[in-house]
């Protein structure tokens, strides 16, 4: 599937307080991800407020979003739940809609066990016909894929691919080489974690599941590029220039940062679903600075 590979850019899903999915802004933005080149848009991530939604939000975001980039950019679509009878219809939502792929996690209230998420893996595979990406994060989860468990995933009808959390830059050749090896080929093997991305990409990875990439889209694009024909000295030279956002990620969360970064790009002003709060002003006029710092290079593409 040569579409699980490259910039897989996610954006934010804009929706009001009560949960309705404002349509018209998010066409607006999966547009434009569509218009820069990028590889796949990944719709309804952790970044696209999944588990604030109802499955009928759900639809009516994957419908809008679909129509707006058909023909143009393959989509993967969240479809984690807390019930396994409930991923399944998601993930056929998602299939009859378009999408071209589903991103699982292994969500739960309850701690799970290996079988147990192997039994849920297998099921909404089998039962939607839609190809699974393994999304492995446990800073949410709080389950982590072990490579045993992995292994096991890779060889079900329809699981093609594994999201993996961010690796240290000085153990992420190793731990690719690894995973590899225990996965069939043609399997793809993507990372996520913004700040760490790069080094995976440069070591091989085949795909970048990026949150940043939904709105400084040419940077993380330029990124990937490079990456792929084997440029590490610019792939490094890109991300030392973003370097103050991923700062910002790790002080405030990818996921509360990228909301102020709308905002402030112009390109979407909405607040987190609650409980989450908006950060505080103080915080806002922090990556306002640091956003005027960039250079003209990194500006959204579109």
């Amino acid at each position: 599937m040569t579409f699980l590979s490259g910039l897989s850019a996610f954006p934010i899903t804009p929706a009001d307080a009560s949960g309705r999915v404002d349509v018209v802004t998010l066409r607006q933005l999966v547009g434009r991800l569509a218009s820069a080149g990028v590889d796949s848009i990944g719709l309804l991530g952790s970044t696209g407020i999944y588990m604030y939604l109802s499955r009928a939000e759900r639809r009516r975001a994957l419908e809008a979003a679909l129509e707006e980039v058909a023909g143009r950019t393959p989509a993967i679509a969240g479809i984690g739940a807390l019930r396994t009878d409930e991923a399944v219809r998601l993930a056929q939502d998602a299939k009859a809609i378009g999408a071209a792929a589903g991103l699982l996690s292994a969500a739960s209230y309850l701690p799970l066990s290996e079988d147990e998420v192997f039994e849920h893996f297998s099921t909404v595979a089998r039962e939607s016909n839609l190809p699974i990406v393994i999304y492995d994060n446990p800073g949410t989860t709080h389950f982590q894929f072990t490579p045993d468990l992995v292994a096991r995933l890779a060889k079900v009808p329809g699981i093609a691919a594994i999201k993996n959390p961010g690796w240290d830059p000085e153990s992420t050749g190793k731990l690719l080489a690894d995973q590899r090896a225990i996965v069939p080929p043609g399997f793809s093997i993507g990372c996520s974690s913004d700040w760490t991305a790069t080094e995976t990409m440069i070591a091989g990875a085949d795909i970048w599941y990026s949150v940043l990439g939904g709105l400084l889209t040419d940077v993380c694009l330029r990124i990937v590029r490079a990456a792929q024909r084997g440029d590490a000295g610019e792939a490094r030279r890109l991300n030392r220039e973003i370097a103050p956002i991923w700062d910002l990620f790790r002080q405030y969360s990818s996921f509360r940062t990228v909301y102020a970064l709308a905002d402030l790009l112009g390109l979407c002003h909405v607040e987190p679903p609650r409980p989450i709060l908006p950060l505080p002003e103080e915080a806002k006029h922090q990556i306002a600075a640091q956003l005027a710092k960039l250079t003209t290079q990194t500006h959204p593409a579109g």
